[in-house]
Parts: structure tokens; C-alpha cells; sequence
């Protein structure tokens, strides 16, 4: 069944808009956009939608930092940063309701400075909110200081929703005469994307923000505006047409994905970058599990941290391959340069029904059948707890595909390498570009955003995302990987968003370790069938999507509802 048409329109502003005077301020109208959709491929990068950030939420912390360090790097560009005296934050929706308890002041002020999610030094944040807070001052791009006085300049909107998206944020920036200089809003669609009017480009929801400077900003503009046209090898807009590329060109989900890549990175910035992705998730893990046992998550709830504890009774006795107690088993694979195999004239890859070389059948060449055994499923949940309570921390975790699912889909891959994998580089580089084209199927045709439609479009799709990439390890057929996907979706479907004190901790952490093991029973239901399903993949993110629609706001990370208002927090 064909997907009706859906796409994200923001209401057309200026990137930044700039007035010399107060008056001048008070005349501005803005315009609405009345651009006709369009349907449009679902393809984006694998590297846009796993992202490396902070915790302990990518709509909430990594968006609005990101949204802030690109207003200020547009007041730069505009060259009006130096008028500036004073700024204000406007949090809107879910970004006021939940704001305190996901960081989502902390990360704007560490934007305001000139921070990035991927970059910023998390032991040093609360170090400075303090200063921040304390000298009521605050350093633009870390070099103009201001003044900011965050109990009066940083407005929590709790009953106000922008028309746009629950995740709504505004700047204001003044001068000495306290005339505004500037303003924009941004969106915090979820997985660390943000939007604004400068995305309103002919691509749709495909288009976002995840570069902070001018140029990088007008770089990945223009490679949207391609994306339709030249830029995608093998385009796939849902999961029917994505398994009829895969027929056509006798590939494997992970083989389209990795031609896709081509057109935008080589074959070893490929590899590099899928191996630091899984490098991050791993140390993530370890940093987890190797907490402290008497350690507490911040936050009102006090929640002390599980995974070490946990992992500890793992260990005695039940790990071997770990030399003594107390340790930890990295995981993590040394990218080394110039290893991804060269052409030989003896070994020309195949070609695609456009003439273009499959690389992706050197790189990732289809696997055999193997078996699964359940020797240590408790070391799912332990390694999905150790990621999210390292997300609470506001650690640096991978968006997959948000922080608040940070924890699902290393926990799969990680069990996977630990007690199957013959071939670590490329069973983690086959699991991570299989779980992408599911995400990105998720994207377009519904949403990644807990306060669109609640946590089935976040621990749901990561589920769902996990138990694809595992089905295809496994050496599942292309069906049996939908089939794994439609099944970890399907019985995720109304999952609501309900964090108790708006911290991502309770039920959150649970969620994510209930998740892996359900994204491996997902995977061993597909690959004991030969492909054959009732309920679709397409037909079921649609049912996701109407779903969330039809769910009341309250259980949309807002608080306002589920275990949020029956658990006590004192």
C-alpha cells in the first residue's frame, strides 16, 4: 500500500533576521510558506542519522545546542555580533515542559559559546553553567562576553507550542539600546536534526542542520538540493521499493546503502567512519559498566546506576574471555588506512542497472546462514542500561537514532561481536548501514521524535532499527529483514513518551534494555520464516505514524501524563 504523501513545512522566515532599530522590529510580518509537497526518496547519509553527542537527549540537548551555535555563528556572519549585549531563549513545547531535566539549558549556553555536541568536553559543562549563572555573563563564541542573566533571559513557555513542532526555540539579540538585532527560530526534529527556513529545500524532511558553520552550511544545501536527481545511486523513497533495489540488483539491504555512501564519502572514509561510530558506542558501554557501583544518576529521582553492579555478577564466571574481574572486553577496531581491499583486474566489482561498479559486494559479500544460541541474554539488558545511564550523565553516546534509544542498538551489536561475530570490521559495518536504511525509512515516513509521537519513534524504531541489523549478521534474507523490522515496530506501536521529572532515566533506561532483547526475539521469529508476513514494514510505519498523531500531547515528552504524574519523586 502506497504511503500517503507527508511533509515536515515550516512557516518561511529569513535565516536570520536583522533590524536597526525597535520600530523596524515591530513592523516585521512573517511569511507563511505555501510551497506544494512533493514525494522525495528517503535516503539520507548513514552519518547524518548516527550521530556522535552528549546526553542525555538528542532532541532536547544535542538540536538546541547545535540550533545555538548556529545563531551565533550567523550573527558572525551577518557581522553583528560585536552590537550585541544581551540575548534571549525562548523554549517552547516540550523543549519548556522537559527542558530542565534533559539538559536542554546546559546545551544551549554551551552552543551560545561556541560548543558542539561531537567536540564539547562533557567533564567541564557544569563547570560553566555555574560561572554562567553565578557572573550572570555569558561568552559568545568564546570571545564576546555579555551579559546574561539566565533567571530573567533564558523563558521557559510551558503552555505555548509553536505551529511548526513541539520542539520549538527562539533567539533574540540585543544591542546596548536594548533594540533587537536579531532573531530566529529553530526545530528540534529529533536525533540531533534541526530545522529552519534555511531547510525548506526541495527535499523535504530529508533536510536539516547538522553542520554548525556557514560554508559546511551551504555545502550539505547544496548536496540536498542534488540528492533527488544525481546524488543517490540506488534511491528507495520506503521499504517496498528499498527490497525491489535489492531483487533488481541482487544486493543486500547493507550493499545498497554502502553504494549510496559512495556518492558522498570513498570507501575508507566509509569504513573510518563506521568504525569510530562503533568505537563511540563501545566506549560508551565501557564507560557504563565501569562506573562506580555507589554511583547516582543526577537529577531529582537520585537513581543509583545498575550496570556496574550488574556487569560485575556477569563476570564471575560466565565471561571467559575476560582475563580477570573487574575488567572490561573492548570491542572497539583499529581503523587502519589504506585496509579497504583494492580492485584487482581479476576482481572487477559488478554493476548496477546504471553502470556503476558495486563496490559494496568486495567490501560486504553475502554471508551464509548461521546459528543462534542464547548463552548470555542478560548481557543485552546490562549493556543497554550501561549506554543510557551513561546518557543521563550526559555522556557522549551515539544518536541510534536518538539519545534517548542510545542504548538498543549497541547492545545488540556488542552481544552480537562478543559471542557470534567471526569477523568484527565486517559484521559492524554490515549492522550499522542495514539499521541506517531502516532509520531512514523511519524518518521520512513517520517521525524519530518522542514529541511527535511519543517513544514508539524512538526505543521503537531503535528496536525495530536493531533487529534488522542483526537478522542481516545473522545472514537473513532481505525479507526476513523487513520481516524483523515490521516485527520489532509492530508490538512497540503506542509506546508512550512519559519520563518521570523530565529526565530521560525512568522508565527510559528500562525501555532500552527491554528493547535489545526484543529486537533479537524479533530476528529469530523472521529468520525462522522464510520472509513471509501479513503486516508489512510500510504498512506498519504508517500505523506508527497515524498513531502518534492520534496520541494526546501529554504522553509526548512532556511529563504530563502516564508515569510521570503516578510516580512520586520525592
Amino acid at each position: 500500500m502506497a504511503r500517503p504523501n507527508r511533509r515536515f513545512i515550516l512557516h518561511a522566515r529569513p535565516a536570520v533576521r536583522l533590524y536597526s532599530s525597535a520600530q523596524e522590529a515591530a513592523q516585521e510580518n512573517p511569511l507563511v510558506s505555501d510551497r506544494a509537497e512533493q514525494d522525495h526518496h528517503a535516503v539520507v547519509s548513514t552519518f547524518d542519522l548516527f550521530s556522535i553527542g552528549v546526553g542525555p537527549s538528542s532532541s532536547h540537548t544535542v538540536g538546541p545546542m547545535r540550533a545555538a551555535k548556529i545563531f551565533i555563528n550567523d550573527l558572525k556572519e551577518h557581522k553583528v555580533l560585536d552590537r550585541v549585549r544581551t540575548l534571549r531563549v525562548d523554549l517552547f513545547g516540550s523543549l519548556a515542559l522537559t527542558g530542565d531535566g534533559h539538559g536542554t539549558p546546559n546545551a544551549i549556553l554551551m552552543g551560545i559559546e561556541g560548543e558542539t555536541p561531537d567536540e564539547v568536553e562533557t567533564s567541564t559543562i557544569l563547570s560553566r553553567i555555574d560561572d554562567i549563572k553565578t557572573n550572570k555573563s555569558i561568552c559568545l563564541d568564546g570571545t564576546h562576553r555579555i551579559h546574561f542573566d539566565y533567571d530573567k533571559h533564558m523563558i521557559f513557555n510551558f503552555f505555548k507550542t509553536l505551529p511548526q513542532h513541539p520542539n520549538g526555540l527562539r533567539f533574540c539579540a540585543f544591542d546596548e539600546n536594548a533594540n533587537m538585532v536579531a532573531t530566529n527560530e529553530y526545530f528540534s526534529i529529533g536525533g540531533g536534526f534541526v530545522v529552519n527556513d534555511d531547510t525548506q529545500l526541495d527535499h523535504g524532511e530529508n533536510v536539516y542542520y547538522k553542520e554548525e558553520s556557514k560554508e559546511k552550511k551551504e555545502i550539505v544545501a547544496d548536496e540536498r538540493r542534488q540528492q533527488d536527481i544525481a546524488v543517490v545511486s540506488l534511491p528507495f523513497s520506503n521499504a517496498e521499493e528499498l527490497l525491489k533495489v535489492c531483487k533488481r540488483e541482487n544486493m543486500t539491504i547493507a550493499q545498497v546503502v554502502y553504494e549510496n555512501e559512495l556518492r558522498w564519502h570513498t570507501p575508507q572514509e566509509i569504513r573510518s567512519k563506521l568504525l569510530r561510530i562503533w568505537d563511540t558506542m563501545d566506549e560508551s558501554i565501557r564507560n557504563g559498566v565501569m562506573a562506580s557501583t555507589e554511583a547516582r544518576l543526577p537529577g531529582s529521582l537520585k537513581v543509583r546506576r545498575r550496570a556496574p553492579a550488574l556487569y560485575q555478577k556477569l563476570l564471575k564466571g560466565l565471561y571467559p574471555s575476560i582475563p580477570s574481574l573487574g575488567e572490561y572486553n573492548k570491542s572497539q577496531i583499529a581503523a587502519e588506512p589504506n585496509s579497504v581491499p583494492a580492485e584487482t583486474p581479476s576482481s572487477v566489482p559488478e554493476k548496477t542497472t546504471n553502470g556503476t561498479a558495486k563496490h559494496s559486494l568486495e567490501i560486504l559479500p553475502k554471508r551464509q546462514r548461521k546459528r543462534f544460541f542464547l548463552p548470555a541474554l542478560d548481557y543485552l539488558s546490562v549493556y543497554a542500561i550501561a549506554v543510557n545511564e551513561e546518557n543521563a550523565c550526559g555522556g557522549r553516546v551515539v544518536t541510534a537514532p536518538t539519545n534517548g534509544a542510545a542504548g538498543t542498538i549497541p547492545s545488540v551489536l556488542k552481544y552480537y561481536i562478543e559471542f557470534i561475530s567471526e569477523n568484527p570490521e565486517r559484521d559492524v559495518m554490515e549492522f550499522l548501514l542495514t539499521t541506517s536504511a531502516i532509520g531512514m525509512l523511519y524518518k521520512r515516513g513517520a517521525s524519530i521524535s518522542a514529541a511527535e509521537v511519543g517513544c514508539q519513534g524512538e526505543v521503537g524504531v531503535a528496536c525495530s532499527m536493531a533487529a534488522a541489523g542483526f537478522t542481516a549478521v545473522m545472514g537473513g534474507s532481505v525479507e526476513q529483514v523487513e520481516n524483523a523490522a515490521e516485527i520489532g515496530m509492530e508490538h512497540n506501536l503506542g509506546l508512550t513518551c512519559d519520563p518521570v521529572a523530565g529526565l530521560v532515566q525512568v522508565p527510559c533506561i528500562e525501555r532500552n534494555a527491554l528493547a535489545a532483547v526484543k529486537a533479537i526475539a524479533a530476528a529469530q521469529l523472521a529468520l525462522n520464516g522464510e520472509g513471509e508476513h501479513r503486516v508489512s514494514l510500510d504498512q506498519v510505519i504508517e500505523t506508527m505514524r497515524q498513531t502518534g498523531l492520534d496520541m494526546m500531547s501529554k504522553y509526548k515528552e512532556t511529563s504530563q501524563g502516564g508515569l510521570a504524574v503516578n510516580v512520586p519523586v520525592c
